[in-house]
């Protein structure tokens, strides 16, 4: 997978970068997505896909909190709850959507990195990928991706 340090940038009016989650995005809260946006998209971006990973869940390879394809070119943001519209991976519970915050408790602070992937290519893409099966298929269709970084604990 290339990784081309470009124009493409993403955040969150929720959040600033690397600063705690609100309890609205965790399984403390409503449990809904955080509103992303994003700006600097390449030239020949034809669609984005986003990856929301937690690296230090208790689990051998962590866990995915959400996988989204199919959102079209000309997409700047998803809204606060929102994607739905989009193509559905399967999250690390192996069900379609975001899967909410939720660090065991006496686990320390989880890292969320929000991974969003500008693509030249407009794969045709089946629901229900897990973030591995959609990285290994558009590997070749990454122009840029950027990333902002949540954080969330429950100690």
């Amino acid at each position: 997978m290339k990784i081309n340090l470009g124009t493409l940038s993403v955040g969150s009016s929720a959040f600033e970068h690397g600063a705690r989650l609100p309890d609205d995005y965790s399984a403390n809260g409503a449990g809904v997505s955080p509103p992303l946006s994003w700006s600097g998209v390449p030239e020949g971006t034809r669609s984005f896909a986003l990856i929301v990973h937690d690296p230090d869940a208790p689990l051998i390879s962590g866990f995915t909190h959400w996988v989204l394809y199919g959102i079209p070119a000309g997409v700047r943001e998803i809204p606060e709850g929102g994607g739905k519209e989009y193509v559905q991976g399967a999250n690390g519970a192996g069900q379609p959507g975001w899967a909410p915050a939720a660090p065991p408790p006496g686990h320390g602070t989880h890292f969320y990195y929000f991974q969003l992937y500008a693509l030249g290519g407009d794969p045709e893409l089946p629901a229900g990928l897990s973030a591995p099966e959609l990285l290994e298929r558009i590997d070749a269709d990454i122009l840029e991706q950027a990333r902002v970084v949540g954080t969330y604990s429950n100690d």
